[in-house]
């Protein structure tokens, strides 16, 4: 597979041989799976206190043998609480009472985390690498891509050292990425009660841009990711487990990415 380096202006430069990585085989499931285990390694574990609703002297009366027992004397036969001087309180201790403890609640030791093979997540990373070729996954995403006269948009390594932000968008509306970066300019107030946790608003994912170095002139853009070619993960390629991020290479993440994963 061949791709055109792009300059600044939009002009098609040389023309390069992509690595092997960029051929890999589109794997929906094997994606999902990953995602989905790294989206559980930032869950924060969870439960209720094993004592609650258990600090009490309730104690079950149904026996007939026991001291206090509530036979005969129209008492329900449920732990109550004891009383001095040998009288019968509320009852406490079990579900269905006032104070009482939960059915199920939810414990701490619970294992919240989806493990997934070393080997594995590297196939999902380099499948999802291959997914940002595809024009008709990119699409399906909900990208606009009209302008766009190939996949994927490699840009010579000019594009890491912009300093300023309106160069670097200028840059990406040369290539046909204006319409696509202006979709995500567009913000929506969530449904629910997320909105009143600190995250009220929902912005659509955009370009992602994959560099060798960094490339600062481009984070503070609405919907724009930056991550570095070495330490390229699932989750920025396949957002929401999807693949087909639209995505924007360097030459020298091209070839970062090949060392890697091989060409």
């Amino acid at each position: 597979m061949k791709s055109h380096v792009y300059s600044l202006d939009g002009k098609k430069g040389k023309e390069i041989s992509l690595p092997r990585v960029f051929s890999e085989r589109y794997l929906p499931a094997v994606i999902a799976r990953a995602v989905i285990a790294k989206q559980t390694e930032r869950l924060q574990p969870k439960g209720a206190d094993p004592m609650a609703g258990l600090r009490t002297t309730a104690e079950y009366i149904g026996r007939r043998e026991a001291y206090r027992s509530g036979i005969n004397k129209g008492l329900a036969r449920l732990p109550h609480v004891k009383l001095g001087g040998g009288g019968i309180g509320q009852v406490k201790r079990v579900p269905n009472a006032r104070g009482g403890r939960r059915s199920f609640p939810p414990k701490a030791e619970k294992v919240i985390v989806k493990g997934i093979n070393r080997k594995e997540l590297a196939l999902a990373t380099r499948s999802a690498i291959a997914a940002t070729t595809q024009k008709a996954l990119v699409t399906a995403r909900g990208h606009i891509i009209d302008g766009v006269h190939e996949l994927p948009i490699v840009f010579e390594d000019t594009l890491e050292a912009v300093k300023k932000t309106k160069d670097a968008i200028a840059a990406l509306q040369s290539v046909g990425l204006g319409a696509d970066l202006q979709r995500a300019r567009v913000k929506k107030v969530r449904a629910g009660q997320s909105t009143m946790r600190g995250n009220r608003y929902r912005r659509r994912r955009s370009v992602l841009i994959v560099v060798s170095k960094e490339c600062k002139a481009l984070r503070n853009v609405p919907g724009v990711d930056i991550a570095r070619a070495g330490s390229l993960g699932v989750e920025a390629l396949a957002p929401g487990a999807t693949a087909g991020r639209l995505t924007v290479y360097t030459e020298s993440a091209v070839r970062e990415l090949g060392e890697k994963y091989g060409n």
